[in-house]
């Protein structure tokens, strides 16, 4: 491509990347879509002029953007294009903490866990908290609207953004919100680019809200003998109280896990919860206490309560390990659904169902407390029959999320990978609402084509 030259020249030395080596490794994110094309060039962008001139150059040529952050979504959704560019915002990792107005400051290319450490040093927090916290970066937090395992208690990524610098696909360089907690004026347009996966914008700065550090938890763990009396307890519990953490786990990904890195589970359990509550006194005694009762009342075999932090974490990490735990089984197909907390126990029964008719493992966890669930389809990538048997099993947890009134996606984003399903949950109104969204932010479609809609 000869224009390929000029954006070369615009950009210093070493941001722009032609060599195949470099390029190939920008080509998929953690979902490793099979169908992710090959970019003419990776833009490693140090700063948000960067990034206005790599799209300005991209809408002079009708190029397509992909915006990339740490590479760690699940959905597809910084899966490369054929002839396109990969826009990285890996380099862009300022933070800066406003103890003050209790907010951070920083570039899309941060690290959730950097934040929580800067945080932390004032003695704030961040809350959003996605399993791969430690690697994941706030600019796909914010594409993909991230929640992850407090967020039953604290919410998710859109609850705690105030501000953002967005670059159009013109390459238009937009402030919008600020430091203000309360702020109405203008039509509601930061929440637009949260969870718009790259589609409408290119975030190049994020103003977060902190929240003071919570107390230390109180960790209750619980077995079952399934996931749907697990389940049963979840929905027992949330009628009347909201732990900081509510996480589940099925017996295949617990054995996965204690194969991984053993920590002890148990694995014939047919579930395990996690149940953490930060309530100060004696309020964390009560509500840890009456989850206890739930559990037991919804078939617990055994329960076990710590104050210990340290071993309260263990039980956190072993849950945490779920994802990389599978991923040694075999290739993955990773699911995202969820359903309204009181149909928890009829979306796992489905994802059961689904397992069996197809001959498929799927080993299961969740955000239970929310309702949010991650189905992890294992196959063999060189046997075509199990692949087709692993996208059939795919296929249908999305439609049985969608039939319990649920969604495809809680957290990961639409993406690639689940874009065929997504009009079948929005119907054609909001689907035809959506594109003119899109075709008004974005008339030449450049900004990751491909993705969402």
């Amino acid at each position: 491509m000869e224009a390929l030259a000029e954006l070369v020249d615009a950009l210093p030395a070493g941001v722009v990347a032609t060599d195949p080596a470099t390029v190939e490794n920008y080509r998929h994110d953690w979902a490793r879509d099979t169908s992710a094309g090959t970019p003419v060039a990776v833009v490693r962008a140090e700063h948000a002029g960067h990034v206005q001139a790599a799209v300005r150059w991209a809408a002079a040529h009708r190029v397509p953007v992909v915006p990339r952050g740490a590479g760690s979504g699940l959905s597809g959704g910084a899966s490369a294009v054929d002839g396109g560019i990969v826009l990285s915002l890996e380099r862009m990792r300022a933070i800066e903490i406003d103890p003050d107005c209790q907010v951070a400051v920083v570039e899309p290319g941060a690290l959730n866990a950097e934040v929580k450490a800067a945080s932390h040093e004032h003695g704030l927090w961040y809350p959003p908290d996605p399993s791969s916290f430690q690697i994941c970066s706030i600019g796909g937090n914010v594409a993909t609207n991230a929640g992850g395992l407090c967020c039953v208690k604290y919410g998710v990524t859109t609850d705690y953004v105030l501000g953002l610098d967005v670059v159009l696909a013109d390459g238009t360089l937009v402030t919008l919100g600020g430091k203000r907690i309360k702020d109405v004026a203008g039509l509601s347009l930061l929440k637009l680019f949260v969870g718009s996966e790259g589609t409408l914008g290119i975030v190049t700065r994020a103003i977060l809200r902190l929240v003071p550090v919570p107390l230390p938890p109180a960790t209750l763990v619980a077995s079952f003998p399934s996931v749907v009396s697990a389940a049963e307890a979840v929905v027992a519990v949330r009628r009347t109280l909201r732990p900081s953490m509510m996480e589940l786990m099925d017996r295949a990904s617990i054995n996965a896990v204690e194969d991984f890195s053993p920590r002890g589970l148990d694995r014939a359990a047919g579930a395990l919860l996690v149940v953490q509550s930060d309530a100060p006194g004696d309020a964390r005694v009560a509500e840890i206490a009456a989850v206890e009762a739930a559990c037991v009342a919804a078939g617990a075999s055994e329960v076990v309560v710590t104050d210990d932090p340290a071993e309260g974490e263990m039980f956190v990490e072993a849950r945490r390990m779920a994802f990389p735990a599978v991923e040694a089984r075999g290739a993955l197909l990773l699911e995202d659904v969820g359903a309204p907390v009181p149909l928890l126990p009829d979306l796992l029964a489905a994802v059961t169902a689904i397992a069996r008719q197809h001959d498929v493992e799927i080993p299961t966890v969740a955000h239970a407390g929310d309702g949010n669930t991650h189905p992890i389809i294992v196959y063999d990538a060189a046997d075509a029959d199990s692949a087709r048997r692993a996208r059939a099993a795919f296929d249908d947890i999305l439609r049985a999320a969608i039939r319990l009134g649920g969604t495809i996606t809680g957290e990961h984003g639409v993406g690639r990978t689940k874009k065929a399903a997504l009009p079948e949950q929005l119907g054609g109104d909001v689907m035809a609402l959506s594109r003119r969204v899109k075709d008004a932010l974005d008339p030449d479609g450049i900004l990751n084509p491909g993705a969402v809609l």
